[in-house]
């Protein structure tokens, strides 16, 4: 059996797998906001609950924000800021009596979607969250690339490409940078991006709604945005050429986003033509946690 657990910001989920995928079991509960030991109390009672139920004893993998230090074991880059400098994989190792697998959860979205969902298959495959925040994943041969230092798919971390005069120079980002490709296409980039053109605060799943009753604010701010997602994976083309690039996070939702993006993104990129499979996730907000629960092989289950 193959346990999985996606640490958000807001709620963990577990989820437990047989050899096929299958979901066995699966619960969410609060993530208790700020206080470290509360969210690893929290995980050990998700796992030791879900193993007391189908009465086996599983693998372990984890999703967090941020990645593991290459300079200590401890936690850096999360966006809940009070899981950095925390030796979470440790301290849930001890706990648990067991190694686990702790990965950043972009990563384990991609590793979902190459195993069994949009991009299964594919032998490259970039996986892009456009949500609260904007991460992507890099999985070669089903397997996550993580890189020297442990940051391999952080493209929302990089500089808008090809920027305009009036995108410079850029929104502060939580990483201290102005400018990074987070800035203009998280959650609150759609929604800052559609108040400047309506003088309306509406979420990224009102001004989906919005689009599609025909607002034109939402119509321009969707224009706007579609470029820039162009502009951003273009570079990405540039340096991977994956075989697919799967789309998650709320963002992701919107239908109209896809239409046309792999002509833009052909614009961008060094190539006469690019033929990449541009996808929205087949396992929407579960991805995360299967991806999870895939760190492990098989033959270790």
């Amino acid at each position: 059996m193959r346990i999985g657990v996606d640490l958000g910001g807001t709620k963990i989920e577990i989820i437990a797998l047989d050899d096929s995928g299958a979901t066995l079991a699966r619960k969410r509960v609060q993530t208790p906001a700020g206080d470290y030991d509360g969210t690893v109390r929290a995980i050990v009672g998700l796992v030791t609950g879900v193993e007391g139920k189908l009465g086996h004893r599983g693998t372990v993998g984890v999703g967090t924000p941020g990645a593991l230090s290459t300079q200590a074991d401890v936690l850096k880059n999360s966006n809940s800021v009070v899981l950095n400098g925390k030796p979470l994989k440790r301290d849930l190792e001890a706990a648990l009596s067991r190694a686990i697998r702790l990965e950043n959860d972009a990563n384990c979205f991609a590793l979902s979607e190459a195993v069994d969902g949009a991009a299964a298959g594919a032998p490259v495959v970039f996986g892009v969250i456009l949500g609260t925040g904007v991460g992507g994943g890099l999985v070669i041969d089903r397997n996550v690339v993580t890189g020297r230092n442990r940051i391999a798919g952080e493209w929302g971390h990089n500089p808008l490409p090809w920027p305009q005069p009036d995108e410079l120079p850029g929104h502060r980002c939580y990483c201290g940078k102005h400018g990074c490709i987070e800035t203009f296409l998280c959650g609150a980039g759609l929604a800052r991006e559609y108040a400047a053109r309506s003088q309306k605060a509406l979420t990224a799943a009102e001004i989906a709604d919005a689009l599609a009753a025909g607002d034109e604010a939402a119509r321009d701010t969707l224009r706007v945005y579609q470029e820039r997602l162009a502009r951003g994976l273009a570079s990405v083309v540039n340096i991977v050429d994956p075989d697919a690039i799967v789309l998650g996070g709320g963002v992701s939702n919107i239908e109209a986003l896809y239409t046309g993006l792999d002509r833009l993104i052909a614009r961008y990129a060094f190539s006469d033509a690019i033929d990449t499979k541009i996808v929205r996730a087949s396992h929407g907000d579960s991805s995360g946690v299967r991806g999870a629960a895939w760190l492990w092989p098989q033959n270790n289950s």
